[in-house]
């Protein structure tokens, strides 16, 4: 829709909204720019305090896939009128928590009463302008590395619907609650990186989609090297698959192809919704061994799951 609107002309603008990267980049002097996301949702856990973490984390991500470092934050809640006072404040507890371990601010926000609970954060960080981490910029011969792994929206949606088990939770909340913090500071520690997105609402391919059509590039993804949730393959296989995975798959699928060994619950699971997802980058093939190893040393899980290749048909190619 954004696209259909008539553009701004600001050179001060880096990033906007053109490439449908994580967060826009406004630039103040020459060695200081803005890193400026926004970003909220519905209860996707039964738990106020951990939901409150996970819209944090979430929100918080975006200023990390830019490179960026999170310094200031404004609070979006929408709360039915009559609920309990009590469910809101830990609530807002629960988001506290998570911003003051990214050593990021609180300086106010904005409510309105609402029959469906929702909460989410606008947040602004810094980033030299000449270390942007962008959508685009991925080249042909760098390698894919993923962190975190992907399930949390068919996870989700087992909890909404009791079926989810107990040890699948912990796993998914853990997922939603790590800041990618870690993993972003080990990016920009020396290594040559391209590219870089976070993985959220329109799952791995939806994003993978974005970096190679905004790199104009193409990518392969190696299905079997992709991290998967415990429980997410039983999500599947169960039939709890959200809407958003549909719609995912129905928008991004044209431009994928599938080799025939890759199962069907694996083709799913690529499409699905993730919320406070992993960091998908580019690293030139020289650096990836390297930084993938100093990513597992820090203690953050990541996987090399593919390679960018030269502009081709299929724009994505997935293989078991």
């Amino acid at each position: 829709m954004l696209g259909k609107l008539a553009r701004q002309h600001d050179p001060n603008v880096l990033i906007g909204f053109e490439t449908a990267d994580d967060a826009g980049v406004y630039q103040l002097t020459p060695d200081l720019a803005l890193v400026q996301t926004v970003d909220f949702f519905t209860p996707i856990v039964d738990e106020p305090y951990i939901f409150g973490q996970i819209s944090a984390t979430n929100a918080l991500s975006d200023i990390y896939a830019m490179g960026g470092r999170p310094i200031s934050a404004l609070a979006l809640v929408c709360f039915p009128d009559g609920g309990e006072l009590k469910v809101l404040e830990e609530m807002l507890a629960g988001g506290l928590s998570k911003m003051v371990e990214a050593s990021c601010t609180i300086i106010g926000g904005h409510s309105i009463r609402d029959e469906e609970i929702k909460l989410g954060y606008a947040v602004t960080g810094t980033i030299h302008p000449q270390r942007v981490l962008a959508n685009r910029g991925a080249r042909a011969g760098d390698r894919l590395i993923f962190t975190k792994a992907i399930g949390t929206g068919v996870i989700s949606t087992a909890i909404k619907r009791g079926k989810a088990d107990f040890a699948w939770v912990c796993d998914a909340v853990h997922a939603m609650t790590t800041l990618n913090r870690a993993a972003a500071e080990v990016v920009s520690s020396g290594f040559e990186v391209h590219a870089m997105t976070d993985v959220t609402g329109f799952g791995l391919i939806g994003h993978a989609r974005e970096m190679a059509s905004a790199s104009d590039v193409s990518m392969r993804i190696r299905a079997s090297c992709v991290p998967l949730l415990e429980g997410a393959l039983e999500c599947v296989r169960g039939g709890l698959v959200p809407g958003g995975l549909k719609a995912n798959r129905s928008f991004a699928e044209g431009c994928v192809d599938y080799t025939e060994d890759v199962p069907e619950e694996i083709r799913t699971l690529l499409y699905d919704p993730q919320t406070a997802g992993g960091l998908l980058i580019a690293v030139a093939n020289s650096d990836a061994a390297r930084l993938l190893s100093k990513l597992n040393n820090s203690g953050i899980s990541a996987a090399e799951i593919g390679e960018v290749l030269s502009k081709q048909k299929p724009l994505i190619a997935i293989s078991a």
